[in-house]
């Protein structure tokens, strides 16, 4: 059997992690290589598979860690499901929080009531995000492979996606205006002054959670194929298999139900899925069948403390936005530094981005040589 710690799946996390706060830190939004950016409605960029990758990833580590719980939702199970809850969501929160603080405390310094302004932003929280959908996510998931038979699983996930593309196009989901539904509903529940407002649309947003979920049960699916008894290279054919039908059948749907991050439609679901586990199955294959690929320690040190790093990269994002050096802030005066000696381009941004990448990775790397493993 392989070994229930996957290398490659630590390496694919790892990667991941790295990736998406590189995607996250440019030196300037104003110049960003294509790729690097988000597609603006349909549409599949690079950038676009780095969130649902680290979600597929999360079920393929659920798999291993519930597999020692025969599945069976225990009290000792329960809670732990809970605590993970409770502790990613309030994370995301306290990130929105500081954000909104130091946002409002940066442009108010000085004033009178600057402070209380600054506490006051709090009352604006934006309430869905990132970790906020991990959390979510993860829970209903893990209720539900405790819950139904794991032979039924993939009807559950066809039945998530067929049900919410009917929601889809039905409510107008695929049109980036005020009748989309999926804008209606996460105004009237959050509100847009609790929202990352695009279009009046929050792209981690309450209705787009449902089909999310899938994707973590569709990584919990892959997860089983990894660990099962049978041989090694029997198991990566039938990945490379699944995951070669994820995209064909993605890519063939896509004129009827176009490939979009924001509504997270269900092709891009299928379509990310696919990716994903065709990386992992080649990974895998280097790693373990080949025995090649053995100098992974800069993905290592993401892979093993994937969530700690992550709020690690979004806490210094928010530091080096809003405290000051030199008359700006540290992240404009670092990258006003670097455009003196490169120029002011696509390729200084990239840079400073890379730059912040290492950083976390040194933090990273401490952890990792003092093995502290910090579990969210």
């Amino acid at each position: 059997m392989m070994k229930q710690r996957l290398h490659a799946l630590d390496v694919l996390r790892g990667l991941t992690v790295a990736f998406m706060i590189l995607v996250n830190t440019p030196g300037t939004w104003s110049h960003v290589y294509a790729p690097l950016c988000h597609s603006p409605w349909n549409g599949l960029t690079l950038a676009d598979l780095v969130f649902p990758a680290f979600m597929f990833m999360m079920g393929v580590s659920m798999y291993i860690s519930l597999r020692k719980y025969d599945f069976r939702l225990q009290k000792a199970l329960a809670w732990k499901i809970l605590r993970r809850v409770i502790v990613l969501f309030c994370l995301g929160l306290f990130i929105y929080g500081l954000s909104g603080f130091l946002a409002t405390l940066n442009n108010q310094y000085g004033e009178a009531g600057c402070w209380q302004a600054a506490f006051a932003s709090l009352a604006d929280i934006r309430i869905l995000g990132v970790l906020q959908r991990l959390a979510l996510c993860y829970g209903v998931a893990a209720l539900l492979v405790t819950a139904v038979r794991h032979r039924m699983l993939p009807y559950v996930i066809g039945g998530i996606l067929l049900s919410y593309y009917v929601v889809l196009v039905v409510g107008h989901g695929f049109s980036r205006g005020p009748e989309n539904w999926l804008a209606q509903v996460d105004q009237w529940l959050l509100g847009l002054s609790h929202m990352y407002n695009d279009h009046g649309i929050d792209p981690e947003g309450v209705l787009s959670t449902w089909p999310s979920v899938a994707h973590v049960l569709i990584g919990f699916c892959f997860g089983k194929i990894c660990l099962e008894r049978s041989g090694l290279e029997h198991r990566l054919n039938r990945i490379f298999l699944y995951a070669s039908l994820c995209l064909l059948v993605g890519f063939l749907l896509q004129d009827l139900c176009p490939l979009n991050k924001k509504v997270w439609s269900p092709t891009f679901v299928l379509v990310t899925c696919g990716f994903t586990a065709l990386l992992l199955a080649v990974l895998l294959w280097y790693m373990d069948m080949r025995g090649m690929l053995r100098h992974t320690l800069c993905f290592d040190v993401f892979g093993m403390n994937p969530l700690s790093c992550y709020v690690l990269s979004e806490v210094l994002i928010i530091l080096t936005d809003y405290f000051p050096l030199h008359g700006h802030s540290v992240h404009q005066s670092a990258y006003e530094t670097l455009a003196f000696l490169c120029g002011d381009n696509a390729f200084t941004s990239l840079l400073y981005a890379l730059l912040s990448v290492c950083v976390v990775g040194v933090m990273g790397y401490v952890l990792y040589r003092k093995k502290i493993y910090i579990k969210i």
